[in-house]
């Protein structure tokens, strides 16, 4: 439906005819329903029409968004007495001339031009409701249409504006994800682990992930769950026994859509801040749940209990308030984001309902 109003409205010609025509029903209906013939209210629409046309042009081309909203009141004024006087008169001049002799209405034409320019009164009587109240409704129309269009184009900048800053977003999460990554693997290779190659399968896989298939506003619970194995498999070779992790998840539909990268995000926080070498025994606790399309992800980590130091803000980074921001721009409203922070531990639980 939407694409056919808005074919319609692309071939402007349409519209015009369409809004005449129903004009034109509704002037003869109207002359139905006071007891008149079908005849008679046809032709005297046809003998009335040219008048509104103009009217109607001209009040919503010209005199209200020209003159009234351009604050020309005196100009607008003036023109509108002008116009509608002419309208009047012709709207007169072709009913005695047209529409009575058609009909067979006996009228003395002698004087009758002198009579149509200098009996105003009448003429407002007589006319001035039947030619105006086109304008008004066409002008009326013409308004709801520019402020629909208006809020339209406001939400679709909106929404691009959105999308831009997201998009931002997301790819600041890359260079950095890859730099961690990378660590792991020049760790393995001074090492000449037999582990190595398998991190590279792993790494290959994550970058397909974020630079291909998480393109996408939303992707599957399942997708996202694959590329936080293979993150925390990379976290398990690079930290051996010296981590104690857990990870849980329990998820009841595993095509739930969600926006890319944000679990990930919070977890690599937690390696990034719970893993230390001044952290004795260091713990990484992961539980995610997805049940009736509301997700929970708790993610509880060790941490020093004296601040560290972190010259090149490499801890500081961009992880939680990136997060943060998506979520106002993806679910405002829609989640919930606790922490908790003790003397050796920080936890963190997103909730994101109607997903």
């Amino acid at each position: 439906m939407q694409q056919l109003v808005d074919k319609i409205l692309a071939r402007r010609i349409i519209p015009h005819v369409l809004f005449w025509a129903v004009i034109f029903l509704l002037y003869t209906q109207v002359f139905f329903y006071t007891g008149v013939s079908f005849w008679f209210g046809f032709m005297r629409n046809i003998v009335l029409f040219p008048s509104m046309i103009g009217a109607t042009y001209l009040f919503a081309y010209y005199q209200a968004p020209r003159l009234l909203q351009g604050k020309k009141y005196i100009q607008f004024v003036f023109s509108m007495i002008g116009s509608a006087y002419i309208f009047l008169v012709i709207a007169r001049l072709l009913t005695v001339y047209v529409f009575e002799p058609v009909l067979g209405l006996d009228q003395p034409l002698a004087d009758m031009w002198a009579i149509v320019l200098i009996s105003p009164e009448r003429l407002i009587r007589n006319y001035l409701m039947s030619i105006y109240l086109a304008p008004i409704i066409f002008f009326s129309i013409k308004l709801v249409k520019a402020n629909f269009e208006a809020k339209r184009k406001a939400d679709d900048l909106e929404k691009e504006k959105q999308l831009t800053e997201i998009n931002f977003l997301k790819a600041q999460i890359h260079p950095h994800f890859l730099f961690n990554t990378l660590n792991n693997l020049y760790t393995l290779t001074l090492q000449k682990s037999d582990e190595a190659p398998k991190t590279v399968v792993k790494l290959s896989e994550m970058l397909d992930y974020m630079l291909y298939r998480c393109n996408d506003n939303e992707v599957s619970i399942n997708d996202e769950i694959k590329l936080i194995n293979n993150y925390i498999d990379l976290e398990k070779l690079r930290y051996g026994g010296r981590l104690n992790l857990v990870y849980k998840d329990s998820i009841d539909e595993p095509n739930t859509m969600l926006s890319p990268l944000i679990m990930l995000s919070l977890i690599e926080n937690a390696f990034k801040h719970g893993v230390s070498g001044a952290i004795d025994s260091p713990y990484v606790f992961i539980d995610l749940t997805v049940v009736r399309s509301t997700l929970t992800l708790i993610v509880e980590n060790s941490k020093a209990p004296v601040q560290q130091a972190d010259p090149t803000s490499y801890k500081a980074g961009i992880g939680f308030s990136n997060v943060k921001r998506q979520l106002n721009l993806i679910y405002p409203g829609q989640y919930e984001l606790k922490i908790e922070e003790a003397l050796k531990s920080y936890k963190v639980e997103l909730v994101i309902n109607d997903l």
